[in-house]
């Protein structure tokens, strides 16, 4: 049987997959992550990690005129010159939508498979909204 829901209404968020609800969310994204991610605008953040899962790198995409986080080569430059290992990618949907969109899908894809051709793994990309976040690994899109 097929549920159709208005187009006005979204589904409830702890029902997606790969939402993760703020009380339940690991200390990396409750207290590295979340706090420095801010409502009002898009923020792009990269976090690297070394062999033994020890925060090397953190940087920071800020938003361009349509709101959107641009990672410049400048960006993966610096943090991929730590000796990274992993990276976590994060960023905030002002919109309080926790869900990933097409370029989010894009994006993801596209790092990872930079990533990939250099050795080093994306962990995750967290999208956090003042309710939890969403996180792609845990809906299978990584």
């Amino acid at each position: 049987m097929t549920v159709f829901e208005p187009i006005d209404t979204l589904p409830s968020l702890a029902a997606s997959a790969g939402f993760v609800p703020r009380e339940a969310e690991d200390s990396i994204a409750q207290h590295l992550l979340r706090p420095l991610l801010f409502d009002d605008h898009e923020i792009m953040l990269l976090a690297g990690f070394d062999a033994y899962s020890r925060l090397v790198g953190l940087e920071c995409a800020e938003g361009d005129a349509a709101g959107r986080s641009i990672i410049t080569p400048q960006c993966w430059n610096r943090l991929l010159g730590r000796r990274v290992a992993t990276v976590i990618m994060a960023h905030n949907h002002p919109s309080g939508i926790a869900r990933a969109s097409d370029a989010d899908i894009s994006c993801t894809r596209d790092a990872g498979q930079f990533l990939r051709l250099v050795g080093i793994d994306l962990s995750d990309h967290l999208i956090f909204v003042e309710s939890g976040h969403f996180s792609f690994r845990n809906a299978g899109l990584i």
